[in-house]
């Protein structure tokens, strides 16, 4: 994603983990501060110039665990407590974005080939 933003001329400024939003995590049950993987300032092909906060993570985290496993282990607590959290923040992400004029985007391997069109 670095070398993305750095080889790309429509990227107008990038940073990486510099934006702060707070959230409240259900699962800490605290208030907490999320870093945001990138944001990003955009030129598109017809002019028009945007900002976006970017968080990349695999698809099965975004996916979230199975809902009836098999067995509950204790590895899949710590994905539902994993995945409840993410959610907790995507959502304080995409109400931050909607206050500030910008645009929040999830990038997965699945959908990174629709990631650059601009």
């Amino acid at each position: 994603m670095c070398k993305w933003c750095d080889d790309n001329d429509s990227v107008l400024k990038w940073a990486s983990e510099e934006v702060r939003i707070r959230y409240y995590d259900p699962v800490s049950k605290k208030n907490r501060t999320y870093f945001p993987d990138f944001w990003i300032r955009v030129r598109r092909s017809d002019g028009l110039i945007y900002e976006e906060i970017i968080e990349v993570k695999p698809q099965r985290q975004v996916d979230g665990p199975p809902i009836r496993p098999k067995r509950k282990t204790r590895s899949w607590y710590n994905e539902v407590a994993t995945y409840a959290t993410n959610q907790a923040k995507w959502i304080s992400a995409s109400q931050f974005c909607e206050d500030n004029g910008m645009n929040f985007r999830l990038l997965t391997e699945q959908n990174t080939k629709d990631f650059g069109r601009f």
